[in-house]
């Protein structure tokens, strides 16, 4: 997953699957975007103004954990 913010459009992107493929965006409300990928499957996420829609300190940065479990 990648999380990325421009601070100029004010855009908050969230890309859950970073293949190249054909995206299709569907609007799910004033301020929200999905991006559709193959399979209908949602392969990321747009928040248009996301300064006003999230406290983007407690937000960015991002850090990340990876768990791996053993069998």
């Amino acid at each position: 997953m990648e999380i990325t913010y421009n601070d100029k459009t004010d855009l908050l992107q969230l890309r859950l699957d970073k293949r190249k493929q054909k995206i299709i965006n569907k609007r799910v409300s004033e301020y929200m975007v999905l991006d559709v990928g193959k399979d209908e499957k949602i392969v990321g996420l747009e928040i248009q103004n996301a300064s006003t829609r999230l406290n983007l300190s407690d937000l960015l940065p991002v850090t990340a954990e990876v768990s791996t479990k053993s069998s």
